[in-house]
């Protein structure tokens, strides 16, 4: 048996403070995207509203319904506000997507890609249904920098509701994600690099001594989209912006960048702790 795609866009957290649900959707509306209800994690300490996008993949708008203790057990606990994480498709058990990296990780000698074995997770819509998956992810201290893996073990329309069509209709235009930034200490590229290709199962199809960047594929489940595949950016902090960012939020998402059909649309703009890019086609700018 093939061994699972690693390399499939599912979702991106994005991390508010605690309480501040409503605030997030809110602004991610000002900026002309269309916020639907999420809902409550199993055990009740976190609750989220979805961006749900034609292309498949979605945003996550997650906030701690009350302050996490210092011993919280949940690594985003410990994150800043903004972009926290990103997650790949997984397979819902089986075949392990645990097992495939790990085997990869093992012939390429690099063990510090390890991805813990599948652990059950879910979530309650406000509509009652009880969701269901599981996450397979890495150590603490590669959260943010190397993906996690949700796999539905409950159909996944029930997490990702892409009916009625009007739940992935924005008046950005936005039709999905074009690509996702991270970004790195210049002295980690190398290893993040090394890392990512490992986890991915391929190598950049570009690469430099700063900048890296894989192309994903598409999300089986999408409507009515052909444009580009997102991609995976890894960038080495250039400046003092950037190495600032790193200093303060570790290895992990600087930018996300939005495919937008208007032509007319362009630049950045910012969630109230995310740096947002409006393209006009698939790919990130200088890749």
């Amino acid at each position: 048996m093939p061994d699972p795609s690693t390399k499939i866009l599912d979702h991106i957290p994005h991390l508010t403070p605690p309480g501040t649900l409503q605030a997030s959707a809110d602004a991610f509306r000002k900026l002309g995207f269309t916020v639907i209800p999420g809902g409550t994690h199993a055990g009740g300490a976190t609750a989220n509203a979805l961006v749900v996008f034609a292309d498949g993949t979605y945003l996550e708008l997650i906030h701690f319904v009350r302050p996490p203790a210092p011993d919280d057990p949940n690594p985003w606990a410990r994150k800043q506000p903004g972009w926290i994480d990103y997650a790949f498709l997984g397979t819902g058990g089986e075949p392990s997507i645990a097992d495939a990296i790990n085997a990869r990780a093992e012939k390429e000698g690099t063990s510090d890609t390890v991805h813990y074995a599948e652990s059950k997770g879910g979530r309650r819509r406000e509509d009652g249904k009880v969701l269901e998956w599981v996450i397979s992810s890495t150590a603490e201290g590669l959260r943010g920098a190397l993906p996690f893996f949700c796999g539905d073990v409950t159909p996944r329309e029930w997490r990702v509701p892409l009916e009625p069509r009007s739940n992935a209709e924005h008046a950005n235009t936005a039709l999905g994600v074009a690509y996702i930034k991270l970004l790195v200490a210049s002295d980690n590229f190398d290893a993040s690099k090394k890392q990512l290709s490992t986890v991915l199962g391929a190598q950049p199809h570009t690469a430099t001594g700063t900048l890296a960047s894989w192309d994903l594929e598409e999300q089986p489940a999408h409507i009515g989209v052909h444009a580009a595949a997102p991609q995976l950016v890894l960038a080495a902090a250039q400046d003092d912006e950037e190495r600032a960012y790193v200093q303060e939020h570790g290895p992990g998402i600087y930018e996300v960048g939005f495919l937008v059909s208007d032509v007319t649309k362009a630049g950045s703009a910012r969630t109230p702790f995310g740096r947002v890019v409006w393209q006009t086609s698939g790919g990130a700018s200088g890749t």
